[in-house]
């Protein structure tokens, strides 16, 4: 019994250590919502004027691709070319998870904004954690316990109170919006079951490289430069693009990578969960929106669904947890 203590330990720390990476990923992704929110409705000004809107589909692919020209000089720098090649499968599997992960769910995601209701599209997208809890079940034969059944259950619910669906006419269904922000969840659970298993094997910093590598190559197919060009955006779009695809795309992501190499999938995706409690509180801050009490009630439901996805199921039956890669 005495040698399992430093095991059990150690785990406890990499897993406090992931959920600080978690945490730090879903405030960027708040700010970035709350920049987004404000950018919109023209309540960012830069030299003077309010920046006009920018269209999902550029908005997708300027933050994924200005994020991959930052950081892949860096990376260069640092390490050489030598250092970041991949084996063709799995580079490929990091394409895979660039496309059908991080492009398809940043796109469906502002796509369901658009055609719906920010509620909508965040209460449907973070039904994500159910979709990964069934997975695991079905695909891994990892049948889930009590605890981490109710925990799935109260980040939805949890996040539906946050946001406002109760209470509100924040929802909005539309047929095009709906199928957008499920298809973003499916996107967001393929990312966080996809990431967890090649970062059992690489660091954080080359997966995201050939991510964002993957999913730019996919962009550039998609919506080719000479068709960003004839869209003449001014240089305060431009300047709103660099500054959100940092915020939004390179910083958080490098932390969500990061704390997949400490958490198995479904512990991350229910603390992803605080995404939209931070939206609420920084927005609350700095726009001046206010907060109900049905919302401060579910942003202690999606806090409480945290701490208990934590906590081992009776039995001692857990997921086996990846070794960090520094």
């Amino acid at each position: 019994m005495r040698s399992s203590t430093p095991s059990r330990i150690a785990t406890s720390r990499h897993s406090f250590r992931g959920y600080l990476y978690i945490a730090a990923a879903t405030l960027l992704w708040g700010i970035a919502a709350t920049l987004g929110r404000a950018v919109f409705t023209g309540r960012w000004i830069f030299a003077r004027s309010a920046v006009r809107p920018i269209e999902p589909l550029i908005l997708s692919q300027g933050r994924t691709t200005l994020s991959l020209l930052v950081l892949l000089p860096i990376l260069l720098a640092r390490r050489g070319t030598g250092r970041l090649k991949l084996p063709a499968r799995d580079m490929s599997q990091c394409f895979l998870l660039g496309v059908l992960g991080v492009a398809a769910s940043n796109y469906f995601y502002y796509l369901a904004i658009q055609k719906t209701s920010v509620a909508t599209a965040i209460i449907l997208q973070y039904t994500a954690p159910v979709w990964v809890l069934l997975y695991t079940a079905l695909r891994l034969r990892h049948w889930p316990g009590e605890r981490r059944l109710i925990a799935v259950a109260l980040a939805v619910a949890g996040s539906a109170l946050a946001i406002g669906v109760v209470g509100s006419a924040g929802i909005r269904l539309d047929s095009v919006g709906v199928t957008a922000a499920l298809l973003a969840a499916f996107s967001f659970a393929f990312y966080n079951i996809g990431g967890h298993q090649i970062l059992s094997r690489y660091d954080r910093w080359l997966v995201l490289l050939y991510t964002l590598l993957g999913a730019s190559l996919f962009w550039l197919v998609v919506n080719p430069p000479w068709r960003i060009a004839a869209a003449h955006y001014s240089s305060g779009q431009w300047v709103f693009l660099l500054a959100f695809s940092l915020i939004s795309v390179l910083g958080p992501f490098s932390c969500y990578f990061a704390g997949l190499q400490y958490l198995e999938p479904t512990r991350a995706i229910v603390a992803s969960c605080l995404e939209p409690v931070f939206s609420i509180v920084i927005a609350a801050l700095a726009l001046g929106e206010s907060i109900r009490a049905i919302q401060t009630l579910g942003i202690l439901i999606v806090l409480a669904a945290i701490v208990l996805v934590q906590m081992p199921e009776r039995g001692g039956d857990e997921a086996t947890l990846l070794e960090p890669i520094e």
